[in-house]
């Protein structure tokens, strides 16, 4: 479906079912110069079971229309107002990386947005190389194959996955290659400037999960565990071979640790 959001059109995807703001809504929010496709497992289980769903593509990603927001507490915002104008007085938000980093701040800065919250491959700070900060500025394609790289755990790296010919990093660098110009490095810049993570934390309100994976090299499970114990009550779940794109890597074992508690 489409929205608009402060005049510029958004797409979500609702998993092949109508969106009903009276449903308990949950809107997935997709890391750095990805968009809504890296949900699709999950978007397509939660709304056929109790859920109105929006896997969002962030602004000037995707199918939505630009620019990109340059800063974390931006894209914190919007989320509210996109809250809002999808006719729902609170949803869950459950963000990946920098959406995760967005998804705490909402919840600190709009606690009255935001009934629970699911913070997938997420630390305090995610600063970021600058050999890699300045690739992605300039779009040295280096940047996205440093992504791949980085972002998929070992065991992805030489298949398994349950889905029969699944190629998970040729998959996840398409998916780099076919954003839009400069996007990657505007988000990259955002969460490399972030500093309010812990100040964020210790603000939220509402129940929060922490999901991590074993094999995370850019958010490493104990660098997660600093900023679960910074969050009143927040429980934490660490699951095995996965690593940063634990969505795709490991999606049952993702689901499974998402449902019940969104």
């Amino acid at each position: 479906m489409e929205i608009a959001v402060n005049d510029r059109r958004v797409y979500a995807h609702t998993g092949g079912r109508p969106f009903d703001p009276a449903q308990p809504a949950l809107v997935l929010v997709h890391g750095a110069g990805m968009d809504h496709t890296v949900w699709s497992l999950q978007t397509r289980y939660f709304a056929h079971h109790g859920r109105s769903v929006l896997a969002v593509d962030l602004p000037g990603h995707g199918r939505s229309e630009g620019p990109p927001l340059a800063s974390v507490e931006a894209v914190a915002d919007w989320i509210a107002e996109l809250v809002a104008a999808a006719g729902c007085e609170r949803a869950a938000l459950a963000g990946h990386s920098l959406g995760a980093l967005a998804s705490l701040e909402c919840a600190a800065r709009h606690p009255e947005r935001v009934r629970a919250l699911a913070l997938l491959g997420c630390t305090a700070a995610m600063p970021v190389h600058p050999d890699l900060l300045n690739a992605a500025q300039t779009g040295d394609h280096l940047a996205m194959d440093l992504v791949t790289d980085w972002g998929f755990g070992r065991p992805a790296h030489v298949g398994g996955h349950r889905a029969p010919g699944m190629w998970m990093t040729g998959g996840g660098l398409r998916l780099l290659e076919e954003g839009p110009s400069g996007v990657l490095g505007v988000d990259m810049a955002a969460a490399n400037a972030y500093q309010g993570g812990l100040e964020a934390a210790r603000a939220v309100p509402c129940p929060t999960l922490l999901i991590g994976g074993a094999e995370d090299r850019m958010t490493p499970v104990k660098a997660g565990r600093k900023l679960a114990e910074a969050i009143a009550g927040a429980e934490m779940v660490v699951l095995p071979r996965a690593g940063h794109m634990m969505m795709v890597e490991a999606p049952d074992a993702t689901l499974d640790a998402m449902d019940g508690f969104l």
